[in-house]
């Protein structure tokens, strides 16, 4: 089980940068995700900043999400 997100910042270049309850802090590229099913609505540069921390993971105004597990495992360490 992978630590909690505690604090989100969305980047223009659709990178995420997350800061876990562990303190680690990871960025997450969401870029490959957005050409798939309802993450490609991500594209509007609006809609991706919007996101912000959610139950121990994250969530945009749309209610899209991630798991805290995929953010972890495959954010890159920063």
């Amino acid at each position: 089980m992978s630590p909690k997100v505690i604090e989100v910042k969305a980047n223009k270049d659709y990178t995420l940068l997350l800061t876990f309850s562990n303190n680690d802090m990871r960025r997450f590229d969401v870029k490959p995700y957005l050409k798939f099913g309802d993450f490609t609505e991500l594209k509007d540069l609006s809609l991706f900043m919007s996101v912000r921390p959610f139950m121990g993971s994250i969530q945009w105004s749309n209610e899209l999400d991630f798991s805290p597990d995929t953010l972890y495992e495959e954010g890159q360490p920063v």
